[in-house]
Parts: C-alpha cells; sequence; structure tokens
C-alpha cells in the first residue's frame, strides 16, 4: 500500500457532475489500494454540507475555499502577465502549506493530479512520481469557445487557450504519465505537445451501472398526458447552456407542430438566466434536483444536443445506464464506445434532431430496443474499476525516490 497525494481542483462529492463524477470514483479507487491524502478547493458554498462524506476514503485532507470575488481579481490580474487565467484562479496559501507539510512529513510515493490546474502545488519538488490526470485538453475548449462569441470575449478566450496550453505542456513535462478522458482527447493532446507522447494515455470514464438502473422503483415527475424529452447538466456551464437553448428555440418548435404533448425538460443546477428564460409552458426548467435518477426513469427520450463538447459526456452514460434512447450529438458520440443507429441516435443539423427523435416517438418498439441495446452496452464497456485500474501500475511504491527521504 502507498502513499498518495490526491490533488484536485473541485470538492470530489458529492458526484453531481461531469468532472466530480470522475474525481469521485477515482478517489475511491485510489482509498481502496492506497493511503490516500487528499487536497482539493470548494468553489460552490452547496458543497459545504458534504465535506464530512470524505474522511473514510482519507488518511488526512484539506479543502480550501475559493472567495469567488478575490479569485477573479487573481485571475484579472493574470492579464498583466504570461499566466493563463485560469491558474491563480486555483490559489490557496493554506493548501500550499499543507501540501509542503505532507510530502515533508509523510513517505509520499506518488501524487495523483486532477485537473492541469493542480499540478502547481508540486512544480519544482524533486524526486517526486507525479500522475497526471488532465480529464480533458482543457487548452482546446478555451479556443473552441472564441468562434461563438464578439470581441472581446473572443480574444479572451484565444488567449486563454494559448497560455493554457504553455501551462498544459510544463505539467506534462514534469509528469511521470498523463491521462485524458478518451483516446482521442489524449491523441489531441500528443499533437500539441509531441514532445510527451509516450507518457499520454486514454482512460475512460464508467457509469455506476446498480446506481443508474432501470430496475429502481422511482416516482415519476412527469404529467401522465406529456411526451417529455430530457437533458441533463451543470447549467452553469456554456455549453451545457448553449445546447439548451438552441435545442428549445431551433428544434423543439419543430418537433412540437407534430407532437404537441412534448414538454422539454432541464434538468440542472444554477441555471442561468439565459436558460430560466427558456422556461414556459413547454419547457421545464427545474434548477437543482435531488435525485437526478427520476427524470432518466420515465422521459421519453433523452437528448444531449451539445455543439462544443470534449470528452466523454456522463449525461449520456447514465442515460444509456438507465436503458433510455438517446439523440447526442455527433461530437458527444464520437467519444463512446457504443454504435450509433444501434445504442444510440446521432445529430448534428436542426434537420437531423428532429428525424431521429421523430423517429423514435414513432416507433416506440424502436425506442425501447435501443434503450436495452444501451444498457448491454454500459454494462459491458463502462465499468469504473475496469478503467481506473490503469492507472495502478504507475502506483507501484517500489524503486521510487521519497520525497520525505530527500528532504532535510
Amino acid at each position: 500500500m502507498s502513499n498518495v497525494l490526491y490533488l484536485v481542483h473541485r470538492l470530489p462529492y458529492p458526484p453531481n457532475k461531469g468532472d466530480k463524477v470522475r474525481s469521485y470514483h477515482l478517489l475511491k479507487h485510489l482509498a481502496s489500494r492506497h493511503r490516500v491524502f487528499l487536497g482539493t478547493f470548494i468553489d460552490d458554498p452547496e458543497d459545504e454540507r458534504h465535506v464530512d462524506a470524505l474522511p473514510p476514503y482519507c488518511a488526512d485532507m484539506h479543502v480550501a475555499r475559493i472567495n469567488p470575488r478575490v479569485a477573479k481579481l487573481l485571475s484579472v490580474r493574470a492579464l498583466a502577465s504570461n499566466s493563463a487565467l485560469t491558474i491563480p484562479y486555483y490559489s490557496s496559501v493554506g493548501l500550499q502549506d499543507w501540501v509542503d507539510n505532507t510530502l515533508r512529513e509523510q513517505r509520499v510515493d506518488a501524487v495523483v493530479v486532477f485537473s492541469s490546474v493542480m499540478a502547481k502545488f508540486v512544480q519544482g519538488v524533486p524526486n517526486l512520481r507525479r500522475i497526471v490526470d488532465f480529464v480533458d485538453v482543457d487548452s482546446a475548449k478555451w479556443t473552441q469557445y472564441a468562434p461563438d462569441h464578439r470581441w472581446p470575449m473572443s480574444w479572451l478566450y484565444r488567449r486563454e487557450g494559448k497560455r493554457l496550453l504553455a501551462f498544459e505542456r510544463s505539467v506534462a513535462l514534469e509528469a511521470d504519465h498523463c491521462f485524458f478522458v478518451t483516446d482521442q482527447e489524449a491523441a489531441l493532446f500528443r499533437s500539441l505537445v509531441p514532445e510527451c507522447s509516450e507518457k499520454i494515455e486514454g482512460m475512460c470514464n464508467g457509469v455506476d451501472a446498480d446506481y443508474f438502473s432501470p430496475q429502481h422503483d422511482l416516482p415519476s415527475p412527469f404529467d401522465e398526458a406529456e411526451q417529455p424529452l430530457v437533458f441533463t447538466g451543470a447549467m452553469d456551464y456554456w455549453p451545457n447552456v448553449d445546447a439548451v437553448c438552441w435545442f428549445a428555440t431551433e428544434i423543439f418548435p419543430v418537433l412540437r407542430r407534430k407532437w404537441p404533448g412534448l414538454r422539454f425538460y432541464v434538468v440542472g443546477r444554477n441555471p442561468t438566466k439565459a436558460v430560466q428564460d427558456l422556461a414556459g409552458e413547454h419547457v421545464v426548467v427545474t434548477g437543482t434536483v435531488a435525485d437526478v435518477r427520476p427524470y432518466l426513469r420515465h422521459p421519453a427520450i433523452v437528448v444531449a444536443p451539445l455543439r462544443v463538447a470534449r470528452g466523454v459526456q456522463n449525461k449520456v452514460l447514465e442515460a444509456m445506464a438507465m436503458g433510455l434512447p438517446v439523440v447526442a450529438s455527433k461530437q458527444c458520440a464520437a467519444a463512446i464506445d457504443a454504435v450509433p443507429g444501434w445504442d444510440f441516435l446521432t445529430a448534428g443539423a436542426v434537420s437531423e434532431y428532429v428525424v431521429e427523435i421523430d423517429s423514435l416517438l414513432s416507433e416506440p418498439k424502436r425506442a425501447e430496443s435501443v434503450g436495452a441495446s444501451a444498457r448491454r452496452r454500459i454494462l459491458a464497456v463502462y465499468s469504473w474499476d475496469a478503467h481506473l485500474s490503469r492507472i495502478d501500475r504507475y502506483l507501484d511504491s517500489q524503486g521510487v525516490s521519497n520525497y520525505a527521504d530527500e528532504t532535510p
């Protein structure tokens, strides 16, 4: 059993959004095999009440709080330097002191960094094994945002993409091994940082198929007479906001001409004003829900029309695990090990979404078959332990110089 320092940019509990689902399951995986020292941030006051859920997984932990006003000020100041704005946002003297003390006092065999921004807390430390879970190529995400925004935001996003890539490169050069959520993301990073190609690998997300199961008897949140279409996700995340606004204004009205009983449910925390403004007779914006599974147990179809998507979308995996027919964007589908047209349907243009959703509504048996196939695919391919076990070979403590041994 090794001592592992695990640095995560956002409290890895509860697993209620994409990155937290992955970081939580990675914490569970590490804790089942090693002594884990967890350093993390809280960026949402709602997470304060969940801190007490983590000590059972940890030998020790330190939770730093982000003051959004201070963090944004630190980020703005980075405009006067060559730094990416993301890096100073995650700053804490207390967390840095705790990391330094943990490295000095414990026999830390390896550091697992979740999200590149956390690597700064161990940058330059000698004789320390580093495994970095980048998850996505975040720099590419910022660059991808730019064309969809006007100046000055377009300029800001391009700048952030360029500066963040430089930081990601420095992190990768110092790391012993780097993981990404899909082979496609790994290939993209290899193309951007070819000098690190040999230590870059994909490590896919999984899904808890016992928790997300159609076997659970969950009450329906829908009216019996309606045909619900559902989107799930954090609704303060711009790609999700863009997706639901586009679907609600461009695709949904076309579908309702033939299917007047349709109602579109946007299920997720912190809806922005643009999302709240969608709410009306035929569009429901739920905000935070205690349990998303009832909304994934009873709808007609789950949609994931993301026009900007990086990595595996947990929302798609969870819907598939619930045995539901999913219509996803081609960007989402590209990252999922499943068969389009069989395990889920894909679309790009407005007309394609209309055709695919209409086909499922018109043929209930086909919709049922797609959902059943989706569930089988999840059971066969998307076990968390099967994917996360890829990290285990890099955490063997034998033959590693230890920071505590090298520090006077």
